[in-house]
């Protein structure tokens, strides 16, 4: 008994471990499982050998019901091959082979979800007996590609318990597939109180499989800037793939840890006449709406508050730089946050010149003026003299006072470390000594009107007085005078009727000098010239008027005019001249030929063409 119970045992590991069965000499072999997808064709196998040969050999197909039961789909003998009717396959199966090599296989078209199942393979001898072999039948479905939606309202830190971060989905997948979720590239496992993740699976009417799964979290601050997303697998034919869905961010509301405030503009330095714009902010998220700035005098707190995240100063002074603060109180808490910073505008004063406005020295002599302003950075100064740049420093040194140096001196004091900063002063410098007048160009002046305007410019300190006058003795009346920043400038108009002489004589504490004109006037002389000139054209024009009468030349009167000649004479003009002594003139011809008095043709004046 125990070497039956034994046999049967070694007989049952065979069977299971080679997935074959034997009784006498058949053997079969079947593979444990054949991969498909859904709507593919699929191929079962089975393999068998046999002592008896195919003569004497029935197959059969069987497949296992949802009850576990053996359904037949298929019958075939040496004279026969029915498929079943009534089944799930009756259409869409067919068996390729004999069986006389020892392979029959199983076709299935368009393979449904539902024929998952195990397929059985008999067959039977007249004398080998029987044989079994099974496989089993997968049926995969690709599902579409998974999506994501997270929440769009912000989670805050303080929520006791996880708060859902998002869903994600996919749809029509057989098997059921597998959703993960992963934070910043690190799978996420449920965590009691701080990571839920639920799923829930639908099966849709077509068998497929529908997968959805939530996140929840308990999110801290440092969520504000992680990624989620999912990574789904689902089983293919011989393995498994994968997909990703893209990444979502949340919203954190968390309460300020600091308050920020800063100058928005201008950036750098700040100097006076700039208008300031400070910000203000608090470091919470979302940021709190309770929020001032004001600056905070000294020994007073409690300065004037703006209600507002920005604070506008325009025009500003030194007297606005100091501390300001920010205070920005916690909606939830009402506890107030505070944040300062300190704003300095850069400034220069005006230019301070010493000595203040004017300064006399005498000529020859040195003399020195400086020019400083108050700034809070350091400055440089340049003094200037009709517009060009006389010196760099400030304090101007000027030695050997000439009516040259006389004149505005203007400083300009800058600040090089930031552009724009500049302020001015003057000085008017007087040197003081005997007039000196500028000598014009010339003196000596011609003039062809009964008018001439004469300039004179004399330097010296004091001012000048400055007489004109005439060789004659007499004294002018000035036209117009006017200050310089040397000394003056005169003008006068003369009326000449003849030459003259015109004096600028200028005087002061110091002496005198003077400057003379000669004017000559032209106009009578070219008058009398003009005429005389005319009176001899006009003379002459009447003689020659006179003495074409008499030849006959005008008024109806026509010379002699021999019109003998030929026409090689035509271009020889003939003049006849004849004294009271008859004495006979020389005649030429326009070639120079002389020519004989009866080629004359008289005493009068013949033009011979």
């Amino acid at each position: 008994m125990a070497v039956r119970t034994a046999s049967f045992l070694l007989f049952g590991l065979f069977a299971t471990f080679h997935t074959w069965g034997a009784w006498a000499n058949m053997e079969m072999n079947m593979e444990d499982r054949v991969e498909v997808y859904k709507g593919d064709t699929a191929q079962i196998t089975c393999m068998f050998t046999s002592s008896e040969g195919i003569g004497g050999t029935i197959i059969q197909w069987f497949y296992v019901t949802g009850t576990g039961e053996k359904q037949k789909i298929y019958y075939q003998d040496s004279m026969s091959q029915i498929v079943d009717r009534a089944t799930q396959f009756t259409e869409r199966i067919s068996v390729n082979g004999t069986g006389a090599p020892g392979r029959v296989v199983l076709t299935i078209r368009d393979v449904q979800l539902a024929d998952e199942t195990e397929f059985i393979c008999l067959i039977k001898g007249l004398t080998d007996g029987a044989s079994e072999g099974r496989t089993k039948l997968k049926v995969f479905g690709t599902p579409d590609l998974p999506t994501i939606e997270g929440v769009q309202t912000g989670i805050s830190v303080s929520e006791v318990s996880p708060s859902k971060i998002g869903t994600c989905e996919v749809k029509n997948g057989f098997p059921k597939p597998n959703i993960t979720w992963y934070r910043n590239n690190t799978p996420l496992q449920s965590v009691p109180d701080e990571v839920e993740v639920v799923p829930s699976v639908t099966s849709e009417s077509s068998g497929l499989f529908s997968v959805t799964s939530e996140l929840n979290l308990k999110v801290v601050k440092e969520d504000k800037n992680d990624e989620f997303y999912c990574e789904v697998s689902y089983f293919v034919p011989g393995g498994t793939r994968m997909t990703e869905t893209h990444r979502i961010n949340i919203t954190v509301f968390y309460p300020p840890t600091a308050v920020n405030v800063w100058v928005e503009s201008p950036k750098g330095d700040i100097k006076e006449g700039d208008s300031i714009e400070l910000h203000c902010k608090d470091n919470g998220n979302p940021p709190s709406s309770i929020i001032s700035i004001k600056r905070l005098e000294e020994n007073d707190i409690d300065g004037q508050s703006h209600e507002s995240d920005v604070l506008v100063l325009n025009n500003v002074t030194s007297r606005d730089s100091g501390v300001y603060q920010c205070t920005s109180i916690d909606s939830d808490t009402f506890e107030p946050m505070y944040g300062n910073i300190s704003v300095f505008v850069h400034f220069l004063h005006a230019a301070v010149v010493t000595p203040q406005d004017t300064i006399v020295v005498a000529h020859g002599e040195e003399f020195t003026a400086t020019c400083n302003a108050l700034s809070s950075l350091k400055t440089q100064a340049v003094w200037l003299k009709d517009g060009e740049v006389v010196f760099k420093g400030h304090t101007l040194t000027v030695k050997d006072a000439t009516f040259d140096k006389a004149g505005m001196y203007v400083c300009v004091v800058t600040v090089p470390e930031i552009e724009e900063m500049e302020t001015r002063g003057s000085i008017l410098v007087n040197v003081k000594g005997p007039p000196e007048i500028l000598k014009p160009d010339n003196t000596e002046i011609e003039s062809y009107d009964t008018t001439v305007d004469l300039s004179c410019r004399v330097r010296g300190f004091p001012a000048p007085k400055i007489i004109w006058s005439t060789s004659d003795g007499q004294d002018l009346e000035m036209a117009s005078e006017m200050m310089t920043e040397d000394g003056l400038q005169s003008r006068v108009s003369i009326q000449v009727t003849s030459d003259i002489t015109a004096s600028c004589n200028a005087s002061n504490d110091h002496g005198t000098d003077a400057l003379t004109f000669n004017i000559k006037t032209q106009g009578s002389g070219v008058i009398i010239a003009v005429i005389i000139i005319c009176i001899l054209l006009l003379a002459i024009l009447g003689s020659v008027l006179y003495f074409l009468y008499k030849k006959g030349k005008i008024c109806g009167r026509s010379g002699k005019q021999d019109l003998t000649k030929d026409k090689s004479n035509k271009d020889n003009i003939v003049v006849e001249m004849k004294s009271d002594n008859t004495e006979e003139a020389v005649l030429l011809g326009v070639n120079g030929e002389k020519q004989s008095p009866n080629e004359q043709g008289g005493a009068y004046l013949d033009v011979q063409k």
